[in-house]
């Protein structure tokens, strides 16, 4: 590893790609921390401490925090998210976003700019709701959150919150494009990661008080450890179909004749369903939980994380957003057909549909596979924490976004180094052994 650390020295782009990702992430972390205006901060503070462990401190730890002092950057990158899950819906049911879809980059860049849109719309939604609820909420000694309410107060939140989002949106596009990794991924990677230490020491010192025991501290680490071990096993694991290529001459030279195999993960979607389906919980539910109903309070109150309702609406989206975002990023009859052009096929499969089928079939029964393996993660390290009132942040969501998030970026840092025939971070590794 050490030896793969010493070789992105040699390669002054992927220094730069990585400087680049760290600062614009550092830019994030900091706008995390510049208020809203118009906000008592204590009072909001004191709130939010007891929101700990509901839906609320979930949405504020995939907003880094931002979220529980009402900062510019309060709604996050989930509006964005929201977006993305609408208009991949949408691309299947209207022809002409379909058609997008297959126009390659053009397309591509008009899905986007759609998307874009999509999120300034749900965050000014998300806005206006946001700054409704402050006005009628108050801190635990009655204090009122907001300072001076009006339509002043609700427009420059809206607007503020809005900026923020869409400003959010540019910085993970930026990294995406200039720097290393999947933008949006890191961002919600460095909101769960910053307040790892916060975690850390709220722990300890419930180990000094004599509410949490030393036993008990040690299971929790044991069961984190298994989590990420599980996690990064599952996340290594493919199925991989033989290919036999047929020789065929081409002018005096001859190709083919070789045999490949075609690689399918386990977990083909990666950390996007947890992602995708705390989105669609989230932005009913946060609206719910500021409108001063009692059924509405009793909606938001069912939606809290570790309560039955959540989590088996948790888990059907995960599965749901398991075979969806699979279905759209692989097609195996594009697959079958491109291996039937160049001479492929899978050895006892007639070449062509039944040859899709096949595929289909097996990615099928992976992506099964792999929605259990993930609505376990995340929902049975949770239901268990939630039981001894441990801190929401060692969820198995939280762990199962921060290694995904690690294992890919650290993927694409490796196929930079072996593309200039640079050893990787691990000679003997799973990703080393990709080549």
């Amino acid at each position: 590893m050490l030896e793969g650390l010493k070789n992105i020295s040699k390669i002054p782009e992927l220094q730069k790609r990585i400087l680049f990702s760290f600062l614009l992430l550092a830019v994030y972390r900091i706008g995390a921390h510049v208020p809203t205006p118009g906000i008592d901060t204590a009072a909001l503070a004191a709130f939010f401490e007891q929101a700990k462990g509901s839906l609320l401190g979930l949405f504020d730890m995939f907003a880094g925090g931002a979220l529980s002092n009402l900062s510019v950057f309060a709604l996050g990158i989930m509006p964005y998210i929201s977006a993305s899950i609408i208009l991949q819906l949408l691309t299947v049911a209207i022809p002409y976003l379909e058609k997008l879809s297959k126009e390659g980059e053009a397309g591509r860049r008009k899905i986007t700019q759609y998307t874009r849109y999509g999120t300034v719309v749900l965050s000014l939604i998300q806005g206006f709701g946001i700054a409704i609820g402050l006005e009628n909420m108050a801190g635990p000694t009655g204090s009122s959150i907001v300072i001076n309410t009006g339509w002043a107060f609700r427009l420059m939140t809206v607007i503020t919150l809005t900026a923020g989002t869409a400003f959010i949106m540019w910085l993970g596009e930026q990294i995406t494009e200039k720097g290393i990794g999947n933008g949006i991924s890191l961002i919600i990677f460095a909101g769960i990661v910053c307040r790892g230490p916060e975690a850390i020491i709220n722990t300890f010192r419930l180990l000094y008080s004599g509410e949490m025991g030393i036993f008990f501290i040690i299971i929790l680490i044991l069961l984190m450890v298994l989590v990420v071990g599980v996690i990064v096993f599952v996340e290594s694991g493919q199925r991989r179909i033989p290919v036999q290529y047929a020789k065929r001459v081409v002018g005096r030279k001859m190709y083919g004749g070789q045999s490949t195999h075609l690689p399918l993960k386990v977990n083909s979607a990666g950390v996007i369903p947890p992602i995708f389906a705390s989105s669609i919980i989230m932005f009913p539910a946060t609206i719910a939980n500021f409108i001063p109903h009692p059924w509405m309070k009793s909606v938001a109150e069912a939606m809290i994380p570790g309560r039955v309702g959540y989590e088996l609406l948790y888990v059907a989206f995960i599965v749901f957003f398991c075979f969806f975002y699979t279905a759209v990023t692989f097609n195996p009859v594009d697959v079958a057909d491109n291996m039937k052009k160049y001479g492929g096929y899978v050895p006892g499969i007639r070449p062509g549909k039944k040859t899709a089928e096949y595929i289909d079939d097996v990615l099928t029964k992976l992506t099964f596979g792999g929605a259990i393996y993930v609505s376990v993660v995340c929902v049975l390290p949770s239901l268990l924490i939630s039981s001894f009132n441990v801190p929401f942040y060692f969820g198995g969501t939280a762990l199962l976004i921060v290694v995904g998030v690690a294992l890919d970026t650290a993927g694409q840092i490796e196929t930079h180094l072996l593309t200039r025939q640079y050893e990787g971070f691990m000679k003997k590794g799973r990703i080393a052994r990709r080549r």
